[in-house]
């Protein structure tokens, strides 16, 4: 009876996300934004991994984290959880804190989203909070960090787990730095060893362990058989 009961329930969400998705990708809120929304798909999980917004590949390749950082981001998912980057784009659900490519700024690099391009897209995580309610959220660089906790330093954060609450509900924060090419910070001291804490703490999380185990039955499932 449990089973039949969980599975409704999963057929729930996953309508209701099936739903939010297909409404995030019509969204046009924000004029100076210069790509149409990017999405991971409707995938129900009990993770959720927020990034801050699309660069100029990622609406091309119709997937986030598509180029260099993610790259990175995968490499160290498999390192230290032992999922590779199909099995973590097809169990845990992306987000960003904004869903379009800015676009460049003057210097060449990529625009930071505005205040209020931030505010427009807020609901869309809103929603998806309030749909999957996350055991675990892991916010991918500061300005993911931010819409969760204060972030001063990002050796004040990172490589440590925080309870968090957005929208009345709360999670697990494990928050991560962004892994761009840009940025050395993931490279060296300190930066370096508090990745590879925060990282430890995303793979002992019961959320990650779930994964796997259920992963591991599926193999073993698909030996059997």
């Amino acid at each position: 009876m449990r089973t039949a009961h969980r599975a409704v329930a999963t057929k729930t969400i996953q309508i209701q996300l099936d739903q939010h998705v297909a409404a995030l990708l019509q969204c046009r809120r924000c004029p100076r934004m210069q790509s149409t929304p990017v999405s991971g798909g409707a995938i129900v999980s009990d993770i959720m991994v927020v990034g801050q917004a699309p660069g100029p590949r990622e609406p091309v390749l119709q997937r986030p984290f598509a180029h260099t950082a993610g790259k990175t981001l995968f490499r160290w998912f498999e390192e230290f959880c032992g999922m590779n980057e199909a099995t973590v784009r097809s169990k845990i659900y992306f987000a960003a804190v904004c869903r379009c490519f800015p676009g460049k700024n003057s210097s060449g690099t990529d625009r930071v989203p505005a205040p209020d391009e931030i505010r427009n897209c807020s609901s869309w995580m809103d929603n998806e909070i309030r749909i999957l309610r996350p055991r675990l959220i892991i916010p991918v660089g500061r300005l993911a960090i931010m819409q969760f906790i204060d972030c001063p330093k990002l050796e004040k954060v990172i490589g440590h787990k925080f309870r968090a609450e957005r929208g009345g509900d709360r999670f697990d924060l494990v928050p991560l730095p962004h892994p761009s090419g840009a940025s050395p910070w993931h490279k060296i001291s300190p930066g370096r060893e508090l990745t590879k804490r925060a990282f430890k703490l995303i793979a002992r999380h019961s959320a990650i362990a779930a994964l796997s185990k259920r992963r591991r039955q599926s193999e073993n499932a698909a030996t059997v058989g």
